[in-house]
């Protein structure tokens, strides 16, 4: 039973603690949070054995299956940690998602907690969509149970996460805006914007139902100012 380690954490280290913090996560909730604060509390000597940072990480770096806890117990600890924020702040937050998202396979909560923390900290929305951004690169339409996420939170952060949305390939987008469908309209009128709209792919304003009208736009444009060759050609005399 781990719970007899929880009153020596506060005297181990970093690397001591790693190996056996799925253990203490795996403990009754209130005996994890009393592992947590043993392990944020650290002793006079060593100061903490982990950063509020590395908490979170270890967290999401805990392999359900590989480590036989429930997934339960993952996402408890997690909320636990969203409860104390006088540790767990915004900054915490962010430096702890930075990190995350620049893993290889990312953390099967990732997005639950990227939810979570604009839930908790509505300021974070600036950086949260750079998070998204990342993932568009990374083809979070490939990691089925992070795509739901992702969805989900661009559904909830809208208008913001309209670029984020037009980064999308056509396929993706398509699926996005069918999923949730109160979406497209909004972006649509976003990406008509003129500023805008030259600058989106034409297979993008295409999901939107904004191709045809582009090109007839370009065509009426056309038709105003013919180029100076079609006019010269016209105003020519055979020879």
């Amino acid at each position: 039973d781990a719970t007899i380690l929880i009153p020596m954490l506060s005297s181990l280290t970093k690397n001591e603690v790693l190996p056996i913090f799925p253990r203490l996560v795996d403990l009754p909730l209130e005996k994890f949070q009393m592992a947590l604060a043993h392990i944020l509390q650290g002793s006079a000597h060593t100061g903490p054995a982990l950063t509020p940072v590395e908490v979170l990480v270890a967290i999401h770096d805990i392999v359900p299956e590989r480590e036989g806890l429930a997934l339960k117990k993952i996402t408890d600890a997690c909320s636990a940690c969203f409860e104390q924020r006088t540790v767990f702040t915004q900054q915490v937050l962010a430096k702890a998602l930075n990190q995350m998202v620049d893993q290889t396979p990312l953390p099967l909560l990732f997005m639950r907690t990227v939810i979570q923390a604009i839930d908790a900290f509505p300021t974070l929305v600036d950086f949260v969509m750079e998070i998204l951004s990342k993932l568009v690169s990374k083809q979070v339409w490939r990691m089925p149970k992070l795509w739901v996420g992702f969805l989900k939170c661009v559904s909830q952060t809208r208008p913001h996460s309209f670029p984020v949305l037009l980064k999308l390939p056509p396929p993706q987008l398509e699926s996005a805006l069918n999923k949730y469908a109160n979406l497209r309209g909004p972006l649509a009128t976003y990406a008509s914007q003129p500023s805008l709209k030259s600058s989106i792919p034409r297979s993008i304003l295409a999901v939107l139902g904004l191709a045809n009208e582009s090109h007839m736009q370009q065509l009426h444009i056309s038709s105003l100012n013919p180029s100076d060759t079609g006019s010269s050609e016209h105003g020519a005399t055979p020879t």
